[in-house]
């Protein structure tokens, strides 16, 4: 059995976890792909039927806080991994 020098095991745990932070990272690209989506698809529909502009805004700013949220969590969790022990 291999047996590590305690830095050795806590220069792993380190890695991993910044390993882990930029992973984090990356998953924040996926919203803010579906939220420029969400408003070119919203800026069409809003020039094909101008009078429905409030709920197709509304309805959209809804979508984007939701899928917005994701971006936020992996931040957190990124933030986390990066100043954790």
């Amino acid at each position: 059995m291999v047996s590590f020098s305690p830095e050795v095991v806590d220069s792993i745990i380190r890695t991993a976890s910044l390993i882990g932070a930029g992973l984090a990272v990356i998953a924040g690209i996926g919203p803010g792909i579906g939220m420029g989506y969400a408003a070119g698809a919203a800026t069409e529909a809003v020039r094909r039927q101008p009078e429905a502009r409030g709920a197709i805004i509304t309805t959209m700013l809804l979508g984007q806080v939701i899928s917005g949220s994701t971006g936020i969590y992996s931040l957190v969790i990124a933030i986390f991994l990066i100043f954790s022990g």
